[in-house]
């Protein structure tokens, strides 16, 4: 097994994963190391990757205006660009890295080439995309709901 492949075992994608998917899905994916402030991905950009986090921190940032907003931060083992993977459209917001960090990246098009030949390996990555945008939901729906208790508590006044 390949040093891509160990770490793609201890990630997210690997969890259902056999030695043999494992060992492919590592072939297709491709190490990358983000120097503190650096873009992983650019707000607007289309990359049709899938990153997953192996450490460091990556903030999720909007543009507004002349500066960026920070909405996130994704931490060692979550997943990023997930939507533009699966749909490629175009990121709606940035992620940058908070301190170095190191990331695994798929491309859209290789995984492609493996769904006929590999359709369960397909089937489990999509798995692990559809669990990691369920905890973002999660996440979401939750602060949504501290937000708006504390707003109606208040009455408005916050």
């Amino acid at each position: 097994m390949n040093d891509i492949a160990k770490l793609v075992e201890h990630s997210p994608l690997g969890v259902e994963l056999e030695n043999g998917e494992i060992r492919l899905l590592g072939e297709l994916m491709e190490e990358r190391r983000l120097a503190d402030g650096e873009f992983l991905i650019e707000d607007g950009g289309s990359d049709a990757s899938l990153h997953v986090i192996l450490n460091g921190k990556v903030e999720v940032v909007k543009r507004t205006g002349g500066d960026y907003a920070s909405l996130a931060v994704l931490r060692e083992g979550e997943l990023a660009g997930e939507l533009s993977f699966i749909d490629g459209t175009p990121h709606t917001v940035g992620l940058r890295a908070l301190c170095d960090t190191h990331v695994l990246t798929l491309g859209r098009e290789a995984f492609e080439g493996i769904i006929d030949s590999h359709p369960q390996l397909v089937y489990k990555v999509m798995r692990a995309v559809a669990r990691s945008a369920h905890r973002i939901v999660h996440r979401m729906n939750t602060e949504f709901m501290e937000l708006s208790n504390y707003i109606f508590k208040q009455h408005g006044r916050y």
